[in-house]
């Protein structure tokens, strides 16, 4: 399947748009059930810090995150999306690193986002990699990451083919 290289902010509009089309169904409940996807892959490019991964030419995985909140240094997930075929690799847990990373980098103190309940997947992930629940909105569960916690590291365990980059 090839090597997956690591970028930010690289990825145009029309790879947004073509990327979560790919992973629509994979978002529980899908994610075009929430969002306009020509209008989120828009406000993703004008708006977000993107991390992803790139398999060839394919936006294989993606995280996007708002950094814009300077006053209390907070960021913000608005989307974690990795491509079916792509799924097990360590690729999320990369992404998340690098975002973590950043938000480290800049200064910011926490980083939130919103996951569906029932997205168990998704929410055992982020426990994972040291994300907290905080509150429940509606269906979603608001989970954040403190840089001041006692284990603010993700935990990432990288398949052998993953590592070495």
């Amino acid at each position: 399947m090839g090597s997956i290289k690591f970028r930010a902010k690289t990825a145009s509009e029309n790879e947004i748009l073509n990327h979560l089309s790919e992973c629509n169904n994979s978002f529980v409940p899908p994610l075009s059930n929430k969002v306009d996807l020509i209008s989120y892959s828009k406000k993703i490019v004008e708006k977000a810090i993107t991390f992803e991964a790139w398999h060839e030419d394919k936006l294989a995985g993606l995280i996007a995150a708002y950094f814009n909140d300077s006053e209390k240094r907070t960021g913000y997930i608005t989307n974690m999306s990795i491509v079916p075929e792509f799924t097990g690799r360590g690729i999320g847990s990369e992404l998340l690193l690098n975002c973590i990373n950043y938000a480290v980098k800049e200064d910011y103190y926490e980083i939130s986002l919103e996951v569906n309940k029932l997205n168990v997947k998704a929410v055992s992930f982020y426990k994972k990699q040291n994300f907290v629940q905080m509150d429940e909105r509606d269906d979603n569960i608001i989970m954040k990451w403190n840089k001041q916690s006692k284990a603010n590291s993700p935990t990432v365990s990288l398949p052998p083919e993953a590592q070495g980059r």
